[in-house]
């Protein structure tokens, strides 16, 4: 892919200089592992791109990388390389199935769980250059609330957090929220209730939450999808395989490709959702000057 100069990607900026257009920058994370996450950001951008949309997917789960390993791919750089300053982006990137575009993580790298301020700048200036010309950009982050999952989740133009059903689930992500809220100034984020039994068990997991963060930290969520508990889906995992490839009649094939269709239609924020984002903001690079 042709590099290019670029006003910074994780800012809404409809039209590049020439005219091309920046992604749409969506933040995936969880308070904790074990829900789902990597198989929603998989899944979710493979439906993307059966839709028409070109889909990168940075695993910003830097040292315990696996969304290379869910989907079957075998890099032989990551960002690791990267950081190491030996490689680019358009060197280690993997064609993966349904045309994505994954960026892979390094695993098993204890170092890089904390980004230093010189690395985020290194992901900054690639991101601007590479992702130019992507109509999605998605950000597969750790688990937890460790500074680096705060600093990819609050500079995305969304932030989507993915909950399942076990109290525990709900108790972390809330963490995650009221970190975001309160040392980055995020007042909104869109919730996915993974592995839920029933659409009546998804509303009740996202009502918890809400009234907890409507009450005590005063931020706005939004339900935007519910993927239905589906047998299908750890058996495609034993396959490394997205469960939309290998069984696209399952019922969790569909609440994916339904909440891929919901996401054409964000409108990309005018504004900055968090004060992090306008770090990674640059003079846009108009054409004549």
């Amino acid at each position: 892919m042709q590099l290019k100069s670029r006003s910074s990607a994780l800012i809404s900026d409809p039209i590049g200089s020439d005219g091309e257009s920046l992604p749409h920058v969506i933040a995936v994370s969880s308070g904790k592992g074990g829900v789902g996450k990597t198989n929603v950001v998989a899944n979710v951008g493979m439906a993307l791109t059966k839709l028409g949309k070109r889909v990168l997917i940075l695993d910003a789960d830097l040292s315990l990388g696996n969304l290379d390993v869910l989907l079957g791919l075998v890099p032989r750089h990551t960002i690791e390389d990267v950081l190491a300053g030996t490689h680019t982006f358009d060197e280690i990137v993997l064609k993966g199935p349904a045309d994505i575009h994954v960026l892979p993580a390094s695993s098993g790298v204890p170092h890089l769980t904390t980004l230093t301020e010189s690395q985020q700048l290194i992901i900054q200036a690639q991101l601007a250059q590479f992702a130019s010309g992507m109509d999605v950009l998605l950000i597969d982050t750790g688990a937890g609330i460790s500074t680096s999952v705060t600093f990819f989740a609050s500079s995305a133009d969304e932030t989507l957090i993915v909950v399942s059903p076990e109290p525990t689930s709900l108790t972390d992500a809330y963490a995650l929220i009221k970190v975001l809220a309160r040392q980055y100034r995020e007042r909104r984020f869109k919730i996915v209730v993974n592995q839920a039994k029933s659409p009546r068990e998804a509303a009740e997991v996202f009502g918890k939450l809400d009234v907890a963060a409507d009450r005590f930290l005063h931020v706005v969520l939004e339900l935007v999808g519910a993927i239905p508990y589906d047998d299908y889906v750890p058996m495609a995992v034993m396959q490394q395989k997205a469960v939309l490839e290998l069984f696209p009649d399952a019922p969790a094939s569909e609440a994916f490709r339904k909440l891929a269709r919901q996401i054409t239609q964000w409108p990309k924020p005018v504004l900055p959702k968090s004060s992090m984002q306008l770090v990674w903001q640059r003079p846009a690079t108009h054409a004549g000057n």
